[in-house]
């Protein structure tokens, strides 16, 4: 009889500390939650600023006749910058993919690259790129004084930057939508804003 009284109290303490650790784990995990919370695009300061206007540039484009970046007539264009050797870039092709397919109502994707026409329009066939407006021009890496790839512009209907960033992640990407449509220019100035 005491051996089942001590057996059931060992039981229930064991019980209690197991509760005591889920406890403690969901609390990390909780904390954890908030601190990796996704975030937005990382925007830079160089180049046109949010709001400038993007003074028409015609470019080449390596699927179809040329475009006039920044005179969109009404539409909206997302310039997705990325090189041929970035497996990020790649990575995020199937997003954008997905991307100009859901919003083809109000938004042009535009690729834009550098470099060697040959490996572009390798790119262009092993990654079925072919709907895709694809830019060759260094002059708008320059003007948009991109650094550091994948790296994305959200020009509104009327050209100007309605958002831009580095982009690793879809959920990044999409984040530039956001951050047009509500004016905070990107997570880390909404979380500055709130600490302010």
């Amino acid at each position: 009889m005491t051996l089942l009284i001590f057996s059931n109290i060992l039981l229930w303490v064991v019980v209690l500390i197991q509760l005591a650790v889920i406890f403690a784990l969901a609390r990390q995990i909780g904390i954890l939650f908030e601190r990796v919370s996704p975030v937005g695009a990382m925007v830079s300061d160089a180049g046109p600023g949010l709001g400038d206007k993007v003074p028409p540039l015609a470019l080449p484009n390596l699927n179809g006749p040329g475009l006039t970046l920044g005179q969109a007539e009404g539409r909206a264009q997302l310039v997705f910058f990325l090189s041929t050797s970035c497996p990020i870039c790649k990575a995020l092709l199937p997003a954008l993919k997905s991307i100009r397919a859901d919003e083809q109502g109000w938004l042009d994707v535009i690729l834009a690259s550098d470099g060697r026409e040959q490996l572009h329009r390798r790119l262009i066939e092993t990654e079925n790129l072919e709907a895709f407006p694809y830019v060759l021009s260094s002059e708008l890496g320059m003007s948009f004084k991109v650094s550091k790839l994948p790296f994305a512009v959200l020009l509104d209907k009327e050209g100007k930057v309605a958002a831009k960033g580095l982009v690793n992640s879809r959920e990044q990407l999409e984040s530039l939508f956001t951050a047009s449509e509500t004016g905070i220019p990107s997570y880390q100035a909404a979380v500055a804003g709130m600490i302010n």
